[in-house]
């Protein structure tokens, strides 16, 4: 796009407007088609340098209030949900009327399992347990770089200070990652906290909540304003996501039909990585080259002039934004949000599954973008986002 004007009239625009497009369609020749769709493809990003792994990052034995024992719960996710990574996040209270997590062994038979059960390249295991965080989170999940992570005891169990929230947000070697954040009875406040107290990911969907937004139709509970993704991505916190299962039961990353929409589908989590070990799964996360979605298997490839989400960054022209999204249903709409609201949807397109726009408008000192997909199935994904500076 070199036409001096363009960005007096337009916001925005893509590569079907280049001069080199112009000249083919008024070439005067006929059948020029395919010159025009290889124009186009010079303008696509490189192929990703990242491999694509599903996984589940958020589910229950009965070390703590779920049902199956720690076997069958990573057995299933292994050969039943055929997920690439998983961890187990039990209660730190234990279970209601039970040992604490730190009591009777329980806590060494979770990473003695965790390291059983790590095949490198194969099945990758995340040590992992779920911390009430009063009154900041309420419910944190901790994750370790490690299978030999200590548990994080504060000054009062079930409780967390700001102080040590700040600690162990600055640990390389921890992440952790709210979920239900929009709930009464779990929820936090993003429009309370400073930028500081805030995580680097949020669990924006799991079997039975989704936090988006305000009024996020996926969400069939309690809403109350303020515990939203979008709310503290309004603040200027820089929060990936990802999607997990919060299952009791043993049905972790599969689909169950008798529980409805949209419980029936399990939350899962995608992650770009260099391979599937637990240094590459753990660093993913940690760089918010993440992505949440609803059971199945969705992929999500977002970039920005080749930045991948989770990344923020200084681009040096209009910025070039690329998606493709492969799935195993019918991609019923693309949306890219910016700076959360809706900016542009694709839907009813072939060429609905990849595009790449060219944004002219800079709206704030950084403008933030992420993508949400709906399949034809009622299934969502959400990509975390991408950090723009001009």
């Amino acid at each position: 796009m070199i036409h001096p004007e363009r960005k007096l009239a337009k916001r925005y625009d893509m590569p079907g407007r280049a001069r080199s497009f112009t000249d083919i369609v008024y070439s005067g020749e006929a059948g020029n088609w395919n010159a025009i769709n290889e124009d186009q493809k010079r303008f696509l990003p490189p192929p990703p340098a990242y491999k694509p792994f599903i996984g589940e990052l958020h589910g229950h034995s009965n070390l703590s209030d779920g049902y199956p024992d720690i076997d069958t719960y990573y057995k299933n996710l292994r050969d039943n949900a055929k997920v690439d990574f998983a961890a187990l996040s039990d209660h730190d209270h234990g279970g209601v009327g039970k040992p604490e997590l730190w009591k009777a062994g329980k806590w060494d038979l979770i990473r003695q399992k965790a390291k059983e059960y790590y095949e490198p390249g194969k099945f990758t295991t995340l040590l992992a347990y779920e911390r009430d965080s009063y009154p900041w989170y309420n419910n944190l999940v901790i994750y370790y770089n490690n299978h030999d992570g200590e548990m994080l005891r504060g000054v009062v169990d079930g409780e967390i200070t700001r102080a040590e929230l700040r600690e162990w947000l600055a640990r390389e070697d921890l992440i952790l990652v709210p979920h239900d954040a929009n709930l009464l009875s779990s929820g936090s406040d993003f429009l309370a906290m400073e930028l500081e107290d805030m995580v680097p990911i949020i669990q924006v969907y799991s079997r039975y909540n989704c936090c988006e937004y305000f009024g996020d139709p996926v969400n069939p509970s309690i809403d109350c304003e303020g515990g939203h993704w979008q709310d503290a991505l309004k603040r200027g916190a820089r929060m990936g996501c990802i999607a997990c299962g919060d299952d009791h039961v043993g049905t972790n990353g599969l689909i169950v039909d008798k529980l409805g929409y949209p419980s029936k589908f399990p939350g899962l989590t995608g992650v770009w990585a260099e391979e599937n070990t637990l240094p590459s799964i753990f660093a993913a996360l940690k760089a918010r080259r993440c992505y949440g979605f609803m059971g199945g298997r969705i992929i999500v490839d977002f970039r920005i002039d080749g930045h991948y989400m989770g990344e923020e960054f200084t681009a040096s022209s209009d910025p070039a934004v690329y998606y493709h999204i492969e799935a195993d249903a019918k991609i019923e709409s693309v949306t890219l949000v910016k700076n959360c609201r809706d900016y542009m949807i694709f839907k009813g397109s072939p060429s609905i599954s990849e595009q790449l726009i060219f944004d002219y408008h800079q709206e704030q000192e950084s403008d933030s973008y992420y993508l949400r997909v709906k399949l034809s199935d009622g299934r969502m994904a959400w990509s975390s986002p991408i950090w723009v500076r001009r």
